[in-house]
Parts: C-alpha cells; structure tokens; sequence
C-alpha cells in the first residue's frame, strides 16, 4: 500500500525521496527491517498472548533427554511468523503482481491448515489433531490452484530467445543477431548442471501426438501437487527441535530470493544466460519479509524455545518455499536446496517401510534409525539439540552454495 502511495506522490507532486520505491532491493531491505522487527517486538506479545490462554505443547515421551522441559511452552507460533511476513508485503509490494498474489494464497491457505490442526490438538484436546487425509486434501486443493494458474494465467510467462517465431507469437524486441525476444508460456523448467538447462514438461508426453503440447497441464499439475505436499511435508517432520525448522528455512528463503531477483532483472539474467521471467522481480518483496519473519522468530525459537511453531507454522513455510521453487522454475533444484527436508522425509519413509518389511519377513521389526525423524536419531546418539541444529544449519548452507553454483556450472 505504501508504494501506491510514494508512487503517486512521485509522479504527481515528484516528492523527494518517493522514487525510490520504484527500486525492488529498497523495497526488500524495508520489508525485511520491518519483518524483523514485527517478529522480534511484537512476537513476545503474541508470546505471553499464548501463554495466556494456555496454548501449551503436549509433549509425547521418546525418552529424549531434556523432552520433558518443553511441556508447556506455547505453540501456534507459525502466527508470528505469517503476520511478520504479510505485513511488509502489504505495505511494499505491488499487490497486483500475479507472483504475490500467488504466494499470499499459500501463505494463507496453508496457514489455515495448519492452524486448524493446532487448534483441535490444544483446544478440543485431540492429540492426533486435523486427521491426515485432510491435510492432503489441503496441499492437493493449494496444488491444482497454483498448477491452473500458473498454466493459465497471461502474465505468467519466459522471456526467451528464438528464430523464426510464428505469426501469433508476440514479440517484444528483435536481437542483434537475427533472433527475436518473445514471450513464452511454455511449462518451461531448469535442469542443474547441464549446458542446455531448460526443459518443456510438454516433452514428457510427446507420444500423444501433434497437439501433445496442449495436454501438458496433465503432467504439471500433479507434478505441482507432488513438490508441495512433499516439501510442506518435509518442514513438518523437520520441525521437531529448537530451531531447526525455522533456520533452515532461513536459509533456503535467501537463496530463493537470489534466483527470483536474478530471474526477473533481465541483465543479470541475460548475463547468466539464465531464464528471464518477467515480473518475477517483485516476488523478492516477498521472500525477504519471509526470510525477516524466520530470522526473528529463531529469536524465540532457539534452545532453550520460548515458542513452538506448530503446523501453523512449519505447514505454512514448506508450501511457501515449495510455491516460490516452482514459480522461479527451479522446482528440479528442490532435492538439493531443500536436502535437509529431503533427509527427514527419507528417514521415515527408510524407517516405517524397513520395519513393516522386516515383521512380516522376520516377525520382529528391525530399525535402520535409532528413530526418525533423523535428528532424533542424533538426539538418541547423544548428541545435544543445539549440536544437531547448528551442524544441520551448516549442511543447509553447504547444499544452498552448491544451489547458486548451478547459476553458472553447467
């Protein structure tokens, strides 16, 4: 709202100053400040709000050391981290762009799922909380809205470079060698570490015959549910020790904000020879309010915890991070940059099939972990909480560095 605002003061009254809101990085340093510091100053409040009505984290015994000391501590903290990401955004990002829009949707859309889920476990005393098969109900719904509107919608488009474009196609500029700059609304992605990087998921369906490219919603969209039930999933599992959820996902917001602003500034993405994708600037308003709210919620959420963020949260920041990946046509990079979700997920999936398998072979269930998820396998090794989440940061960092080595190792 407030870049309407300094827009219209500098081009009717040219106030000095308000220009500057034109300007994406200005715009994402005040989103961040201000997600830090709605986080970190009125995330307290929120805190002792909590507390208040007695918003209490029911802790199942695992036999973990230092377990039962967070019995109590509030949960439902995902709220401070939605309300310190929507705010900033509000305020300077340009609300018609199709990118926020788009992840203001998630934001919201997965944060109800989450807090429903919370709320019957607290409320209406109902441990298991939202039953499983609503939650993928959810992800599913939030998957086929992003997958159609990504497929349909006009402004959601590649800048790429071709020669001989058809008579429909619309061309933006002519090159200097003979090719064209045209606007494509391929279901285009990229593919690491390869020199012609870009790939058509219209190409996995070629055997239908000549019109096979108006049939590649069929493939994207599931493809689309797929990466957000499995990254929100991930998140989940990988929120179930102080911090580790919420750095994590720190870590991969500062890459993605990376990628959206090179993909959507055509001169570092022509430099890169990377895919341009108009638009796609202003989504970086988004995920440094994002990556503000995570920082300041670790503030509390570092051990010892003064907050949980429950499903609210952890829900909420997996179906973000997985809706941005996929909008940056980077979806393909997810196992890499999001290698700690992808080792939680494992881990269980590795544990629950090994021991099901075992039993019926053997009679008895064997265990591969000492348990899953895998930091509680650590937990069990001895290994204190803050040890794992600090060497697991590290691991995030490592995998986000060889993330932003594929802008150019190919």
């Amino acid at each position: 709202m407030l870049y309407y605002l300094f827009d219209y003061l500098d081009k009717t009254y040219d106030v000095p100053g308000a220009g500057l809101f034109n300007f994406i990085t200005f715009r994402a340093i005040l989103a961040v400040i201000l997600s830090l510091f709605i986080a970190t100053v009125y995330g307290k409040k929120i805190i002792k709000y909590l507390q208040k009505k007695q918003v209490g984290e029911s802790i199942r015994d695992l036999g973990l050391d230092g377990q039962n000391e967070k019995a109590g501590t509030p949960t439902m903290g995902g709220i401070i981290i939605i309300l310190a990401t929507l705010i900033p955004v509000l305020l300077f990002a340009k609300l018609e762009n199709i990118y926020v829009i788009l992840l203001i949707v998630t934001t919201l859309w997965m944060g109800t799922i989450g807090f429903i889920d919370d709320y019957i476990k607290k409320f209406k005393n109902d441990k298991k909380g939202l039953p499983g098969k609503f939650k993928v109900i959810g992800q599913i719904g939030l998957g086929i809205f992003v997958g159609v509107t990504m497929y349909l919608h006009p402004d959601i488009v590649v800048q790429r470079n071709i020669e001989n474009p058809g008579a429909e196609t619309e061309i933006i500029a002519k090159g200097p060698t003979n090719e064209f700059y045209v606007k494509d609304k391929a279901m285009l992605t990229t593919i690491p570490f390869v020199k012609e990087n870009e790939f058509n998921y219209s190409e996995l369906i070629s055997w239908a015959g000549k019109d096979y490219q108006s049939y590649v919603w069929l493939i994207f969209i599931p493809i689309v549910i797929f990466i957000i039930t499995a990254v929100s999933n991930g998140a989940n599992l990988t929120d179930g020790i102080d911090g580790l959820a919420a750095g994590t996902s720190a870590i991969i917001g500062v890459t993605l904000a990376l990628f959206a602003w090179v993909s959507g500034n055509v001169i570092f993405a022509d430099y890169l020879n990377i895919m341009y994708i108009p638009n796609m600037g202003e989504m970086t308003i988004f995920i440094t309010a994002f990556v503000g709210a995570l920082i300041g919620f670790l503030w509390y959420n570092t051990y010892p915890a003064q907050v949980f963020m429950g499903d609210t949260g952890s829900l909420t920041i997996g179906g973000i991070i997985a809706v941005i990946a996929i909008a940056v046509r980077k979806e393909l990079l997810i196992p890499i940059l999001c290698g700690i979700f992808l080792m939680e997920n494992l881990s269980v999936v590795l544990q629950v099939s090994w021991f099901k398998y075992t039993k019926r072979k053997f009679g008895e269930g064997r265990r591969i972990f000492r348990m899953a998820p895998l930091h509680h396998h650590y937990q069990i090794k001895g290994f204190h909480e803050s040890k794992i989440v600090t060497r697991f940061w590290i691991v995030g960092i490592f995998l986000a560095i060889i993330t932003i080595v594929t802008l150019k190792i190919r």
